[in-house]
């Protein structure tokens, strides 16, 4: 009976429930913890969680902008410990990224030591560098913390207390800008201008029913820390009407002129997402406009940029069109890029995409609930203060009553009690007169603990006329604390007050300028066509000469080179491999020099893979198009094919189809042939004329040449030519391949015996 009563005890404590509503539930609860407490920024302060844990810890450990660097390993170790159980790498991350520059429109945090660079060099490990807030973010964002302005939560383990948000003065979520991806979505906020949107914050507190457009009198647009040119000016309206768009950005170009007559193209600024591994990846892309041929004007490209800023040099040749070149860059690299905009942030505990107008007002919002909160705290301690200030100047006043009380008294107790309710029993007085006063004593019990800790420096006469003014001082900040709660419109004053004073101590000067400009337009130059010689050796190395040097050195250039043929610059050359494919190479792809130059590899240029596939037969795309092909495969399948065929667009096409295990074998133009000669691996040798084999498509197999023994095949093609003695070396001797009899296609041949 009580096995029986376990078991039924353990079936009740079973929940059955459908798995997909399980994995439903869990991935939702994971994928608003990620939104909520790690990728996204608050629209309040502008902060995802991990940089507002780091700034924090950082104000407890009293690191501040006016005191000496502190290791950020210590910095780091005590956020992990305390408020962000989620590794070290993510808030070193976030605490260099909120010290550089050229990322932060305002930095937060002061680093000292290597914290890397625009080129994208990495910071030092965190044991090597130290860091101490900047003294806009002591001021600006963590000043009134001790004034119970914002709500404070327990930390992951409950050992601590965190602010839920900072009480920050200004609306950073713009200023700085922030990127992250969460689950699902994405934010992408660019850095704008300081004091641009602190004039949106006044213009908007003032009259809450202004409209973006008037807004945007203030923010002009995205001003980036990396400066640049932002060139769609009339579709920033729309992008901060709805928090979504993309922004388009150029780097600023300057025209040097350097020596020779030659020009300088000099790029000293860059835009904001080319920071980091962008700028190697745009030299990259430049030299590769000189090596693929899209220009010629590129004489050479330097990385001059420094600490004092960007500065790449482009060396132009004389005659270049400098205007054409630079909408070339414009259009081929990244020198004019986009920035997708997507203005996501939390607010009220979700996810919102805001427009400009919106995120000012969140912003506005939470100033006034954190004045609020602050002067009516300032107001309570002011109250209090009066309090006391009122009880001891009373005191002052009958100060020899006071002390016949405390003479005449037991203990404190008693002396309280007197000071509070007039309690005169058990105390001792010098006179009746000073019995009656006492009992009419009603000091509150404030008051009175004041008045029993004032110490006797205090009857100095000097000390109690500055009571006095303190309590002048006091009365006057109480007006004026009642009066900022009161009335809204002196609250908005002390506002934009703040905000006047930030703005005039950190503004600085728009780095990113705002217009509107036409689409870069790159011509690109006709090349005048000309015939050029290919080269191509057994290592696959390919280049281009001209053809006075070809016939300077044609012997050498014939005997050193698997194929040597004249071709149009402008034109193509076709690989034919034995996998039955055709690769197609453009011949302005392939460096053009001395006859001596190595070349580049055919696999750089084409999809042609050295590694899979042999180089059959190379030749030039127009001449091919004025004969025909003929293609021999492993299993002696014959087909002729018009060269037109291979006059295609695509970089790779099947020039042949081949059976199951069979290979090509040969693949010549058709020219002076007259017979075709196949030789097999067990030495068969079958002549006849080419006529014999037909013109198919080049999607056709062909047919069989040769009939084959079981374990024999198609080892060697030839082809003679009428009156032309063709001799080839078989088996160690000499055989004249128009001795051999002339057969019929599809024949066996006759065997030579070695």
């Amino acid at each position: 009976m009580k096995d029986n009563m376990s078991v039924n005890d353990r079936n009740d404590r079973i929940i059955k429930t459908e798995y997909s509503e399980v994995m439903q539930k869990s991935f939702i609860d994971y994928a608003m913890s990620v939104i909520v407490a790690r990728a996204l920024p608050d629209v309040r302060d502008g902060l995802k969680p991990v940089q507002r844990r780091t700034l924090y810890d950082m104000y407890e450990l009293g690191i501040r902008y006016d005191r000496p660097y502190r290791k950020s390993a210590r910095i780091v170790g005590d956020t992990m410990g305390k408020y962000h159980p989620h590794g070290d790498s993510s808030i070193y991350e976030a605490l260099v990224v909120m010290s550089q520059d050229f990322k932060k429109g305002l930095p937060l945090i002061d680093g000292h030591g290597n914290f890397g660079n625009i080129e994208g060099d990495g910071a030092a490990a965190m044991r090597y560098t130290e860091a101490r807030l900047e003294k806009i973010t002591q001021e600006a964002f963590l000043s009134d913390l001790d004034k119970d302005v914002v709500d404070f939560l327990p930390n992951f383990d409950a050992t601590e207390r965190e602010p839920s948000v900072l009480p920050v003065k200004i609306p950073n979520l713009l200023i700085n800008g922030s990127e992250g991806i969460a689950v699902g979505m994405a934010t992408s906020i660019p850095p704008h201008n300081l004091a641009e949107v602190i004039e949106a914050v006044k213009a908007y507190m003032l009259d809450e029913n202004i409209t973006t457009r008037e807004l945007m009198r203030y923010v002009k647009g995205p001003d980036f820390p990396t400066g640049g040119i932002v060139i769609n000016e009339d579709e920033l309206l729309e992008i901060y009407e709805s928090g979504t768009g993309k922004i388009k950005i150029r780097g600023k170009v300057e025209i040097e002129k350097a020596k020779g007559g030659k020009t300088n193209l000099v790029i000293t600024e860059i835009p904001y997402t080319m920071i980091g591994a962008g700028i190697g990846k745009f030299l990259m892309d430049v030299a590769a406009l000189a090596e693929t041929k899209k220009t010629q004007d590129i004489v050479d490209i330097t990385n001059q940029s420094s600490k004092e800023g960007i500065r790449i040099v482009i060396e132009l040749r004389k005659d270049a069109d400098v205007e054409n070149f630079k909408n070339l860059l414009y259009k081929k690299t990244r020198l004019e890029d986009t920035f997708g905009v997507n203005m996501l942030a939390i607010a009220d505990g979700r996810p919102e995409t805001m427009g400009l107008k919106q995120i000012l007002k969140e912003n506005v919002k939470f100033q006034f609930e954190v004045t609020t909160r602050k002067y009516t705290n300032l107001l309570a301690k002011e109250l209090e203060r009066k309090e006391i200030q009122e009880g001891l100047i009373k005191a002052c006043n009958v100060i020899d009553l006071i002390i016949e009380i405390l003479r005449g008294s037991k203990d404190r107790a008693m002396a309280k009690a007197c000071l509070i309710e007039g309690k005169i029993d058990g105390i001792k007085f010098k006179s009746k007169e000073s019995k009656i006063m006492a009992a009419q004593l009603m000091f509150t019990e404030k008051q009175a603990n004041a008045i029993l800790d004032m110490r006797l420096y205090k009857l100095i006469g000097l000390e109690i006329e500055e009571l006095i003014n303190e309590h002048e001082d006091t009365m006057a900040n109480i007006y004026r604390y009642e009066d900022i709660l009161a009335r809204r419109d002196s609250m908005a004053q002390v506002i934009i007050n703040e905000l006047d004073e930030i703005r005039e101590e950190y503004r600085r000067s728009r780095r990113t300028v705002i217009t509107q400009a036409s689409e870069a337009v790159y011509v690109e130059k006709k090349v005048e066509e000309m015939d050029i010689v290919f080269l191509m050796d057994r290592f696959g190395y390919a280049r281009t000469i001209d053809t006075a040097t070809y016939e300077r050195n044609k012997e050498a250039a014939d005997s050193e080179n698997k194929y040597a043929f004249v071709c149009k610059n402008t034109g193509k050359v076709c690989l034919f491999t034995n996998t039955g494919q055709l690769h197609t190479l453009k011949v302005m792809d392939l460096p053009m020099g001395k006859f001596r130059d190595k070349g580049v590899p055919v696999d750089n240029v084409s999809n042609f893979d050295s590694s899979k596939e042999t180089i059959l037969y190379a030749a030039s795309q127009s001449d091919l198009n004025l004969y025909r092909v003929i293609f021999a495969t492993r299993q002696a399948m014959l087909k002729v094919v018009d060269g037109g065929e291979f006059d295609v667009a695509k970089r790779t096409v099947a020039a042949t189809k081949l059976a199951d295990e069979d290979e090509v074998v040969s693949v010549v133009t058709l020219k002076e042939q007259r017979n075709i000669v196949l030789q097999s691996a067990d030495g068969y040798f079958l002549r006849f004329p080419v006529e014999e084999i037909p013109e198919k498509k080049k999607g056709a197999i062909g047919v069989r040449g040769m009939k084959l023994g079981a374990k024999d095949s198609l080892e060697a093609v030839y082809y003679t030519r009428n009156a032309v003695e063709q001799t080839i070396e078989y088996g160690g001797k000499e055989i004249e391949l128009n001795k051999i009899k002339l057969g019929k296609r599809d024949g066996k041949g006759v065997k030579i015996r070695i």
